[in-house]
């Protein structure tokens, strides 16, 4: 297996300040440089094997449509972690908006429950970025948690 393997899908961000972003991305919620193009302003980025592009929005983005904040309305980005209780601790530390608060959820696998920790956050132009961690498996719904599905 290579070092680095090309995951088969990366989602690039468009941002009104993609030096804000980096920042923000580098320094409270831990990514780093995995490659970067700066003079474009474009940088790759990588957490505990998520990726995501960022780039600077100007007259040669790529837009289906004029953008206006919050960007990324209608999704948000689920990122597997293995420190999530470490990462809410920093993000709350460094003011970012919390969407969700931190919350235990168990979602309707089949037939059996996955669990998960989870918060979300928002970056700097109000994409949302749900961080998880795996909290185990049951065969039946616990009573003290939220339960989808």
């Amino acid at each position: 297996m290579a070092e680095n393997p090309t995951p088969t899908l990366v989602p690039e961000l468009g941002c009104s300040d993609v030096l804000a972003s980096l920042a923000f991305y580098k320094q409270v919620l831990g990514f780093s440089v995995r490659y970067d193009r700066p003079d474009e302003g474009f940088y790759y980025l990588e957490r505990q094997g998520a990726v995501i592009m960022i780039e600077q929005l100007d007259g040669s983005s790529w837009l289906a449509a004029p953008t206006s904040p919050p960007l990324g309305r209608g999704m948000h980005f689920e990122i597997g972690t293995a420190n999530l209780r470490e990462l809410y601790k920093t993000c709350k530390t460094n003011d970012t908006p919390i969407f969700k608060k931190w919350e235990e959820a168990w979602y309707r696998v089949g037939k059996h429950y996955q669990g998960q920790a989870q918060f979300i956050v928002s970056d700097p132009d109000g994409y949302l970025l749900r961080f998880v961690e795996d909290i185990g498996r049951l065969e039946t719904p616990p009573k003290t948690a939220r339960v989808v599905g």
